[in-house]
């Protein structure tokens, strides 16, 4: 029967080039039906002659009974086998029904992860990004679902997704996104192109893995169409969850963080998604990372996230609920294994929120107009004066480090009704259990917010009443400037009262200030001024610097005159 088929228009090259060099190759597939490794090399054949014949797509004029016999093929259940015939059915531009069958066949193979090998060494993947770039979308949309799919499922394996990279997959799914992206929510379409975007949206956040990838989702304005898509697809969970985690890991590279930071609606966007899925953590936890890579270094993205209405009250009514649940957690790990003495390691989910919630203030408070508007919201206050009553740093040593750095940024604006000044002792004393820790970043810390605090003659005679002045002197030692910057601001605020200089005799004092001032003072002009200031207001009235600065007299000369040089040759 397959010899008597004619058709119109083919010529007799053609015919002859069929019945030597097709026809033969079909009448084997026909005949080695159980030898799966047979039928595999006569597929390879096939493909190589219709290839050499011109014969792929829809120019061969026998097409439909080159098609009838492969798909009988197709119930072997063979992996290796439909994937050879796969890519001839797709490479000969199916349409229609076949073109979901094929599909679907794809998908079947894609699924498992057992061929990856084979389909490596077969480039299925051109062929079904080939059907990306060509298929209407409204036509062909349940297709495309399954040829997505068969896609996504590639990405999971490192080598087929830097082929996607190479071939240029960036391009063509963001072009597919757009055109999903300009069907409306009243169109009959759309909720079935939400399946095929969670597909889509799940192979970027693969591609999001490799560098060149990062570069072009840059350049190719995807932020845009991402954030299209998330304001669109709100109420699609799996949708929003992917463009997220796309968000999340790009965020942690300058250049992107930057292009959304510039995308004005991301905000709202964010805000939007926080306050309808508040209780889906891992939801919540990537979106207030991303805030926090916002606005890391960003004064506009500052800015920007601040005037958004209700942007600081979703951040406080998620820090109650994650607060709560945390709360929850943490009396369940008592009841269950209060006998234990060690903490679970890393934080918990409630207590990840919670940080990055932490992080996000922290930034914003470094812009000066909003950091002293949150030194004046109370209720900011209290959740972070919160952290600092229920937790210990043993518990949780990167959120009460993180309470405590923001608590140090807002205390250093003097506002009216500052609400970290209102409550400065209270403060002083849940930083007093930081200072008594074993931890020295939770000590520097706490170090830190006293030498803003220390300003005040409350807290100056706290320092003096607990005795924190020896931690500011012992601190001295530490051999880094950050730390002994820290710890001589609480010195020059205690100083400026003559009856508390006494105290840098205690501890060698003196001695230690001196110390900074020959290891740093010539790098770090800063430290080595707070540091003279200090010496300074603890010599005021003195007769002689012998009987002042005793045994280091001569050391503190040498330093003076060989800084003062150094003035003198920079001028």
């Amino acid at each position: 029967g397959l010899e008597d088929e004619t058709r119109i228009n083919e010529s007799e090259e053609e015919e002859i080039y069929w019945h030597l060099k097709i026809l033969p190759i079909l009448h084997e597939l026909e005949k080695e039906e159980d030898n799966i490794e047979d039928l595999c090399l006569a597929c390879t054949k096939l493909y190589q002659a219709l290839n050499e014949g011109n014969m792929l797509g829809k120019r061969c004029k026998r097409r439909r009974v080159l098609l009838k016999t492969l798909y009988k093929l197709v119930d072997v259940n063979s992996d290796p086998l439909c994937l050879k015939l796969a890519k001839i059915i797709l490479a000969m531009k199916v349409d229609g029904k076949n073109l979901l069958s094929v599909c679907k066949l794809a998908f079947k193979i894609c699924r498992n992860e057992k061929n990856d090998y084979i389909i490596q060494n077969d480039r299925l993947l051109d062929c079904l990004l080939e059907v990306l770039r060509t298929e209407d979308l409204q036509k062909n949309n349940e297709a495309l679902l399954y040829c997505m799919g068969a896609i996504k499922f590639m990405s999971g394996n490192a080598v087929l997704l830097n082929e996607m990279v190479n071939k240029g997959a960036i391009e063509m799914l963001l072009q597919l996104m757009k055109q999903i992206n300009n069907i409306k929510e009243n169109d009959t379409n759309f909720s079935n192109l939400g399946h095929l975007l969670v597909q889509l949206t799940a192979t970027l956040r693969n591609l999001a893995e490799v560098p060149q990838a990062r570069r072009q989702l840059i350049c190719s304005g995807a932020v845009s169409e991402l954030c299209v898509a998330l304001e669109q697809r709100t109420n699609d969970k799996d949708v929003c969850a992917y463009i997220v985690r796309i968000f999340s890991k790009l965020s942690s590279y300058n250049d992107f963080c930057a292009a959304l930071a510039d995308c004005s609606r991301c905000y709202i966007l964010f805000l939007a998604l926080l306050n309808k899925h508040q209780k889906q953590q891992d939801l919540v936890i990537r979106i207030i990372f991303i805030l926090g890579n916002l606005t890391a270094n960003n004064n506009q993205a500052r800015e920007q996230f601040f005037k958004e209405k209700g942007s600081v009250n979703t951040l406080i009514s998620l820090f109650q609920t994650y607060h709560e649940l945390d709360l929850n957690a943490q009396k369940l790990y008592h009841e269950r294994g209060g006998k234990e003495k060690t903490h679970p390691k890393h934080p918990s989910a409630a207590e990840d929120v919670l940080i990055k919630l932490i992080r996000v203030l922290a930034n914003l408070s470094i812009h000066p107009s909003i950091g002293a508007a949150l030194a004046a919201a109370h209720c900011v206050v209290e959740l972070l004066v919160t952290v600092l009553e229920y937790k210990s740093v043993d518990d949780c040593e990167e959120l009460v480090i993180s309470a405590a750095t923001t608590i140090n940024n807002l205390s250093y604006y003097k506002v009216k009704d500052s609400a970290v000044l209102g409550r400065k002792l209270h403060i002083a004393e849940m930083l007093l259990k930081l200072l008594m820790s074993n931890n020295m970043d939770g000590v520097v810390e706490a170090v830190r917010v006293f030498g803003n605090l220390s300003q005040y003659h409350e807290i100056c005679d706290f320092i003096i009443q607990k005795k924190i002045y020896k931690f500011a002197i012992a601190l001295l030692d530490a051999k880094n400037q950050d730390v002994c910057f820290s710890a001589c601001g609480v010195l020059l605020n205690l100083t400026v009262d003559k009856n508390k200089r006494a105290l840098l005799m205690e501890e060698r004092g003196i001695g230690k200030l001196v110390d900074c001032l020959r290891d740093f003072g010539p790098a770090d002009w800063q430290l080595a001024c707070l540091i003279c200031k200090t010496l300074w207001n603890y010599s005021e009235n003195v007769t002689s610097a012998a009987s002042c600065f005793g045994e280091d007299t001569d050391m503190l000369l040498v330093l003076l005159t060989s800084l003062l040089g150094e003035i003198h040759n920079l001028g």
